[in-house]
């Protein structure tokens, strides 16, 4: 490795080195996306809803899936008593996740959802509607549960907490567990705004079970648990009793990380996802080493120029000096006939009226202009001196016949 070489590395690594350095350095903006995973401690996840289950939980086994809700309650036996609990910003259903859950719910167990919207089918299921009430500035919300034993309290939210709420329950078999209270803007009904409070969090009876539906998921994220709001959430998770297992739901998740490359396999696999770095650095660094040129620069050939232009205005200028016009005229002739012979299949060599008939039908020209021009090539083929003008005028009339 000469010594250029080695300086364009060494500048490639101090560079290379100075970009990881500030990158590590340099504050992290934070991370408002919603994330609800329980490993995740920005301010929409989960971290310390999750660490602090086994505290609200003393007696309850918490297990944490990463696992669809279809694949955990298929291998599960539903008789044996369990809860689970699901917080995401969007929960949706398919219908095999679905049907598995009715069962589960069906046969004495509880699910708790906090999500914005629950799924078409679910929804129909239970008969309920999700609403959502625009507003064009960030308002100021509060929570509060209807249970006389949390005395009324109200939980102050703002920052991106959704007025999300109930419009439409089954009311045979719901009961409202809490509400939202938030400001209602540009209603023609009613001047300027008002405070519009609606229900939040409803208890619905499903066969020997219930399901917990909260419209409100922020409220159970890391920023709103450290910000004095932690009560609303143990009040709101008390209603889940017994001493069954919990199952948190670290699957359905805003926040999940998965990936999406074709090579998911392999870098799922910590041997082959080692295996796959190895052989990518290797490969890097064989053609780092490679790329000095092993043979000199190979001359660049320019390719011949086409002089067939400058050969023609060569010869014409020949032409023109000797004033040869005989010889351009049979030259002329002989390449017309040429282009007759090849083009409309016609025999030239005895050229008379027949011909010019012929002619004027396979190429479609008028007669009398076909007629014309064959009794000037029989002219001019009659003649042993030819004069600049004849050439002309030939020149004209082959030119016309060709357009």
């Amino acid at each position: 490795m000469d010594k250029r070489t080695k300086i364009i590395i060494g500048l490639f690594a101090a560079v290379l080195l100075t970009i990881m350095v500030t990158e590590v350095v340099r504050p992290k903006p934070i991370n408002w996306k919603p994330s609800y995973t329980s490993s995740d401690k920005i301010p929409f996840g989960c971290h310390v809803l999750f660490s602090e289950l086994s505290t609200l939980f003393p007696e309850n086994e918490i297990l944490s899936v990463n696992e669809s809700l279809y694949q955990v309650l298929s291998e599960q036996d539903v008789k044996d008593p369990s809860n689970y609990i699901l917080i995401d910003d969007r929960i949706g259903f398919d219908k095999e996740e679905y049907n598995e859950m009715l069962e589960y719910v069906s046969n004495g167990n509880d699910i708790f959802i906090a999500s914005a919207g629950f799924g078409p089918y679910l929804s129909d299921t239970l008969n309920i509607d999700v609403a959502f009430a625009y507003s064009m500035r960030e308002d100021s919300i509060a929570l509060n549960l209807t249970n006389r034993t949390f005395k009324k309290k109200e939980f102050n939210y703002r920052r991106r907490m959704e007025n999300r709420h109930f419009t439409s329950v089954d009311s045979a078999r719901t009961t409202i567990l809490g509400n939202i209270t938030f400001s209602e803007e540009n209603n023609p009904l009613v001047e300027g705004k008002q405070r519009i409070t609606r229900p939040n969090f409803i208890k619905v009876a499903f066969g020997m079970g219930s399901f917990y539906l909260n419209t409100s998921p922020q409220a159970f994220s890391n920023y709103y648990m450290l910000n004095d709001n932690q009560e609303y959430v143990a009040n709101a998770l008390s209603y889940i009793e017994g001493e069954a297992p919990i199952f948190w739901d670290n699957y359905k998740k805003s926040g999940r990380v998965f990936i999406e490359s074709p090579l998911r396999f392999v870098l799922n696999q910590a041997p082959l996802r080692w295996a796959y770095y190895l052989a990518i650095i290797g490969l890097f660094i064989f053609i780092l080493f490679r790329a000095k040129r092993e043979q000199r620069i190979i001359p660049v050939i320019e390719p011949l120029e086409n002089s067939s232009i400058e050969f023609a205005r060569t010869v014409g200028t020949l032409y023109h000096q000797h004033k040869n016009y005989t010889d351009l005229i049979a030259k002329k002739l002989n390449f017309f006939t040429e282009y007759v012979r090849s083009t409309f299949y016609l025999d030239t060599h005895t050229i008379d009226d027949r011909t010019a008939l012929n002619l004027a039908a396979k190429s479609g020209k008028p007669l009398a202009e076909t007629k014309e021009l064959i009794e000037f090539i029989v002219y001019l083929k009659g003649k042993t001196m030819h004069t600049e003008d004849n050439l002309i005028q030939l020149n004209k009339k082959i030119t016309s016949f060709k357009k």
